[in-house]
């Protein structure tokens, strides 16, 4: 289905869990002909990977937090300022709809969008609805969600809910089709470690003396990769060496992609944007929730994933090396308990995400469209190409 060519603004926080979603969709809008901007912060403007022809526009964007009202008084002003530019914006740039990935950044833009009478969408990453789209939430015209489950979403609202997904990267999304790495009781064992952008320093501290325990079987396989923070790095690389353990450690990997592909188990945090990349490839993983996230929307995330078989979930409070060791055993000591996880993690995944969010979006100011997913709050995830079961073994 075409449509004639329209405008969209996105709106994101600054960090890579609202951002890439965002960027995902502007490809989208982009390659269906349509004309996109965003609006971000400083940090927005500035991340890798936003597409070349995406405009950003870098608006004020108070936070409204803290009990000092000196703080709330400067946050509002900011928010009031963001909102007006954002008004002047949308008047030259005449916007079908604007839509909102979370983050304080994207305030200003969707509450302007209300006063201008732009049709407006929030899209929610996470499993739990972020402060600002929970903020939000009565004033959109829809909501697209990430999860079947999303908590903090009042069921007053299951009418403006659209289950989509989460869109990751194109080139994550490109590895869906390439089969579950062979892994056999002789072949080499590889392990990816990550923890957000800067890594996290939990996992360089638990992970090299986890993996050093497990039995011999398995550690003389290793190939461990891993993202450390630069202060860390020697540290963990001396860890290693003493444990006589190959590992390639950097602070930041440009193939992040290629890496995932070529890995038989995902060590990290529960990011969305994390649960989606490791959902649309089929990856197993041992998670480890943030226990600072807010409203602990990390420890939410895992519980589609684990249920259905694909990862295992331990709480930072309880992350030692040796309960590490323990759930690697339980993963990898026989090649098909692995190979089945991988296979339960990719019939988690929604590889659609970005179309049907898309469409969604395009179902404003156009022609309706008729095949979006819609589901209220709570219910089953809906059957479809992104909940079939794979044909073939992973």
């Amino acid at each position: 289905m075409t449509s004639a060519s329209r405008h969209f603004v996105l709106a994101a926080g600054g960090t890579g869990g609202h951002l890439i979603p965002a960027f995902a969709l502007a490809t989208e809008l982009e390659r269906r002909g349509h004309h996109v901007a965003l609006i971000t912060d400083e940090r927005g403007a500035a991340i890798p990977g936003k597409p070349a022809s995406l405009t950003a526009h870098v608006l004020p964007a108070g936070r409204l937090q803290g009990m000092n009202p000196l703080s709330w008084i400067s946050g509002l002003r900011a928010i009031w300022q963001g909102r007006a530019m954002a008004l002047r914006l949308f008047e030259s740039f005449e916007p079908s709809a604007v839509v909102g990935f979370g983050g304080y950044p994207a305030l200003p833009a969707l509450l302007a969008a209300t006063s201008a009478g732009v049709p407006s969408v929030i899209h929610e990453q996470n499993a739990v609805l972020g402060r600002v789209n929970r903020f939000l939430a009565g004033r959109v015209d829809a909501i697209a969600t990430s999860c079947s489950r999303v908590d903090r979403l009042a069921d007053k609202y299951a009418d403006k809910v659209t289950l989509v997904g989460n869109p990751v990267r194109a080139e994550v999304l490109a590895l869906r089709d390439r089969p579950f790495p062979t892994f056999t009781q002789d072949s080499p064992f590889r392990i990816l470690v990550t923890g957000g952008s800067q890594g996290a320093r939990v996992l360089s501290e638990v992970v090299p003396d986890g993996l050093a325990m497990l039995p011999l079987a398995l550690r003389s396989r290793l190939q461990v990769t891993q993202q450390c923070r630069p202060e860390d790095i020697e540290a963990v690389r001396k860890r290693y060496a003493d444990h006589e353990i190959p590992a390639e450690l950097a602070t930041y990997f440009e193939d992040m992609a290629s890496r995932l592909a070529d890995a038989h188990l995902f060590i990290g945090r529960a990011g969305a944007s994390t649960i989606a990349e490791l959902t649309a490839v089929g990856r197993p993983a041992i998670l480890i929730p943030l226990p600072i996230a807010t409203d602990d929307h990390q420890a939410a995330n895992v519980r589609e994933i684990v249920a259905a078989g694909g990862a295992r979930a331990v709480r930072q409070e309880k992350f030692t090396a040796a309960e590490l060791a323990k759930q690697i055993q339980a993963m990898a000591m026989h090649p098909e308990t692995l190979g089945n996880a991988a296979h339960a993690a990719w019939n988690c995944g929604y590889p659609n995400a970005a179309s049907d969010l898309a469409d969604l979006v395009e179902s404003f100011g156009g022609e309706p469209l008729m095949d979006v997913i819609r589901v209220g709050v709570g219910e089953p995830r809906p059957h479809g190409s992104a909940a079939l079961a794979r044909d073939d073994a992973s």
